[in-house]
């Protein structure tokens, strides 16, 4: 699958500091990636609407930890999906009456749209669910194989059998390591967010769907003998992880909501599919707001990215206006939010059109240090206003003035923090 032009990161003099992110599971921090080389996957799109802000919100989040880490002068690897075939895609594009193959290719060439004006470094692997069907076969007849996924009959529009295939979790005695839930809330979750936990036939209420047996009218892809079918939302995204970058990987990352029953159950296939490796790390970004309901589709209430661009925002106020808010908290969308960003944005420029300005080198170490510090963007972005009310402030003699500053800022804040002034 195609990705979206990558942006120019400008070079910058030193380097930055390891950085170290919140885990999810433990809620400990952590170095994000302790060797050389950084390995990353976050979960992408189900491609029935476009890029709201909580869409956003999470990939310029992880875009930050991307920069951090090209900035500590580490060799990055980046992997993400789009779920192009999913219940929710194909009742969209029923209601709408749109294939839903040109439904998923419409949306996904318009979240990259947004992705390349946000400035948001692409992934190197990006694979789609119907890209990833053949791996999904190979890895769910290896489950079947050791006895860690069995069989459910299904009648089909024929009334002939065909069995949809379930991961048994007892075979994964780590599993609830993740989200570490009670069972109540774990079966409440799962049946809220497309678990089945009502499932005749299940061994468990929470094993999860691995393969979806064809159904009439439904696409459906050739299992060999699993039967046609199409893959489960949570192997999917185990198996392209997996494939791109192998396993163990440092950060596995996406919206706080997928980190049950989603990042728990992927991470549960992966670590059967590999002798108990999946992600070191879990990270999950909060979620956005509107009117006091958390944005999403199911609700409707979406601020959509394409339609700010379409009403001459900039994108590099709507991603100030992101960065404002530390990534794991949750947050309101709000117009006063977007104005101050705005006007945030008109400063910083303002301040760095001179040639000469107040001395750079502490502003960049205080960014580096505040991205190093569990990615605090409000904290960089206090250090960078600082240095902007200096500037703009006439403050500093002129005898005082660095020549070449106000770049160095410029630069910085676009290489760390992805926002071009």
């Amino acid at each position: 699958m195609l990705t979206w032009p990558a942006p120019q990161i400008p070079q910058l003099p030193g380097e930055g500091r390891p950085i170290r992110v919140r885990d999810s599971s433990t809620g400990e921090l952590v170095t994000a990636a302790a060797g050389p080389d950084a390995r990353l996957y976050v979960c992408g799109i189900t491609p029935y609407d476009a890029t709201h802000l909580g869409h956003a919100a999470t990939y310029v989040a992880f875009d930050l930890l991307l920069r951090g880490w090209i900035d500590e002068g580490k060799q990055v690897r980046y992997a993400s999906n789009v779920t192009d075939v999913d219940d929710p895609l194909l009742e969209r594009a029923t209601a709408t009456g749109v294939d839903w193959r040109d439904l998923a290719a419409d949306q996904i060439a318009l979240y990259r749209e947004d992705m390349t004006a946000l400035g948001v470094i692409p992934p190197e692997v990006y694979t789609g669910a119907v890209e990833s069907v053949p791996d999904v076969v190979i890895a769910v007849q290896a489950l079947v194989a050791a006895g860690a996924a069995y069989r459910i009959g299904t009648p089909d529009a024929t009334g002939a059998g065909v069995d949809d295939i379930y991961a048994d979790l007892s075979a994964d005695p780590s599993f609830g390591q993740v989200a570490r839930l009670d069972e109540t809330t774990m079966q409440a979750l799962f049946g809220e967010r497309g678990g089945d936990p009502d499932r005749p036939g299940k061994r468990h209420p929470l094993d999860p769907l691995l393969w979806r047996a064809a159904r009439d009218g439904e696409p459906s892809w050739d299992g060999g003998d699993l039967g046609p079918g199409r893959p489960g939302w949570h192997i999917e995204c185990a198996v392209i992880a997996r494939d791109g970058l192998g396993l163990p990987f440092d950060v596995q990352g996406g919206g706080n909501d997928l980190r049950f029953p989603h990042h728990e159950m992927s991470t549960s296939h992966a670590r059967l599919l590999d002798q108990g490796h999946g992600a070191r790390t879990h990270v999950h970004t909060g979620m956005v707001g509107l009117d006091g309901e958390k944005m999403s589709k199911s609700l409707g209430n979406l601020v959509l990215v394409s339609r700010l661009r379409a009403q001459g925002v900039d994108p590099m106020a709507v991603r100030l206006a992101i960065l404002a808010h530390h990534y794991a908290g949750d947050w309101e969308w709000t117009d006063a939010v977007l104005a101050e960003a705005v006007a945030r944005l008109e400063r910083w420029r303002a301040a760095v059109s001179g040639n000469g300005g107040p001395a750079a080198d502490q502003t960049l170490a205080e960014i580096r240090a505040a991205l190093a510090d569990d990615l605090d963007a409000p904290r960089a972005l206090r250090a960078v206003d600082d240095w902007a009310e200096l500037a703009l402030s006439g403050a500093v003699a002129e005898p005082d003035l660095v020549e070449g500053a106000p770049g160095v800022i410029a630069r910085a804040v676009n290489a760390l923090l992805g926002v071009r002034i």
